[in-house]
């Protein structure tokens, strides 16, 4: 990470000291710092760069233990066991090539490329709405001026992006914690310093904790790795929901407001969220929709094929299972600032009624017809089949004619 630039004083954490405005050589090099951000763009509408650095920095304040050999066995041995394990409650087959034990830097340089995928489209919205800010009279005189106001947009959301994933990676737990493939394909990777805090919590011996999550990161490989349209239906609905989201141009105004360029320290102060808002329209409820069901259809299986092939090999399972889905229910903190930043909520609000559902898939067709569901997005339940599971459950699909697909 040698080549990120270093943070504009005006970006600094609590904690970091801003630029003294009476002292020269703090403002020079300041005023050098931003020169250098502004005369990088970067080639999208988020500083990626910046996001990086302050997430790293971010980190600096609450800490990132180092993985030592033993957690790493650990890992290994936990993911190892949960394959195992998932065997008979799961028609799909292992989708871990690699086991991975993540410090929470680790986990940012890791999934970016998947959040810039997330993210650049709401954040080119907002880069937009702060050019259109400039009246069009100004713009001919700004000239080549005018590109700043796109890099400075770029920079601030980096900034604001780098501090929500900067708390997101202390608390997430694996790769796939929050229910999208966030890491390399086929890689499971489990954040040993965070299971650690989050087992404390919950007052249950670490092993447990760590084998739990391990489950659920073994279902979440198998899924994505051998549906292969499911990794794109997941980031497809994402993106069909954000293409709605418009901004409130009296928010940027306002943010744009406190900007004292003679102050560093008032970008420090700037804060983006709030500035989108989903639009209410039928085209935009539905693509809510779509996000809902296949993110509570996704979580929904993975609790349910975890539950049932922890049985009673953990003895916590059942504590263990009603905290996990209170928490991914819930969202922590960390998500619902990124919620607020992006304007998009990443919770599978009917992950109950999901569950529930594919219980009775179990009970009433057998693990592969089950899974073979997966075979195409068509055969999936819909929304309107959350609310009587036994009836979907029960309806009367031949799996005999679909074919081979590939489970």
């Amino acid at each position: 990470m040698d080549d990120v630039p270093d943070i504009p004083f005006g970006f600094a954490l609590p904690g970091a000291q801003p630029p003294d405005p009476n002292d020269p050589q703090q403002m020079q090099q300041f005023m050098a710092q931003l020169q250098q951000l502004l005369a990088t763009p970067g080639t999208g509408p988020v500083n990626w760069d910046l996001a990086r650095q302050v997430a790293v920095s971010q980190l600096a304040g609450t800490g990132d233990p180092a993985v030592n050999v033993y957690e790493r066995n650990e890992v290994d041995e936990a993911l190892r066991l949960a394959d195992l394990w998932l065997e008979p409650a799961s028609a799909l087959p292992s989708g871990i090539h690699t086991s991975v034990a993540w410090t929470r830097n680790e986990w940012i340089y890791n999934t970016l490329d998947v959040w810039r995928k997330l993210c650049d489209p709401v954040a080119g919205r907002m880069v937009s709405a702060m050019g259109d800010l400039v009246p069009p009279e100004a713009r001919a005189q700004l000239g080549p001026m005018q590109s700043m106001v796109t890099t400075l947009g770029g920079a601030l959301f980096g900034g604001q992006l780098g501090q929500a994933l900067g708390s997101l990676a202390a608390e997430v737990l694996s790769a796939g914690d929050i229910g999208l493939p966030l890491g390399p394909a086929g890689t499971a990777a489990l954040v040993p310093a965070n299971i650690s805090e989050y087992g404390k919590g919950l007052e249950l011996p670490l092993d447990e904790v760590r084998l739990y999550v391990a489950m659920r990161e073994a279902a979440h490989q198998r899924l994505f790795q051998h549906v292969p349209w499911l990794r794109g239906h997941v980031l497809t609905a994402v993106e069909m929901y954000a293409a709605g989201i418009t901004v409130n141009r009296e928010a940027i105004e306002d943010a744009m407001g406190r900007i004292d360029p003679t102050n560093p320290e008032s970008m420090q102060a700037i804060a983006l969220e709030g500035i989108f808002t989903p639009e209410d329209t039928p085209s935009q409820k539905a693509s809510l929709a779509r996000l809902e069901t296949a993110l509570a259809l996704v979580e929904g299986w993975v609790c349910h094929v975890v539950d049932e092939a922890a049985g009673d090999r953990l003895p916590n399972v059942l504590r263990l299972g009603e905290a996990f889905r209170r928490r991914r229910a819930a969202g922590g903190p960390a998500e619902q600032t990124f919620a607020a930043l992006v304007g998009l909520e990443l919770r599978p609000r009917r992950l109950r009624e999901a569950a529930t559902l594919w219980a009775a898939l179990t009970e009433h067709r057998g693990t592969a017809a089950r899974d073979s569901l997966w075979g195409h997005p068509d055969l999936l339940p819909s929304d309107e089949d959350f609310a009587d599971p036994q009836t979907f459950a029960r309806s009367q699909l031949d799996l005999g004619d679909l074919g081979d697909l590939g489970l």
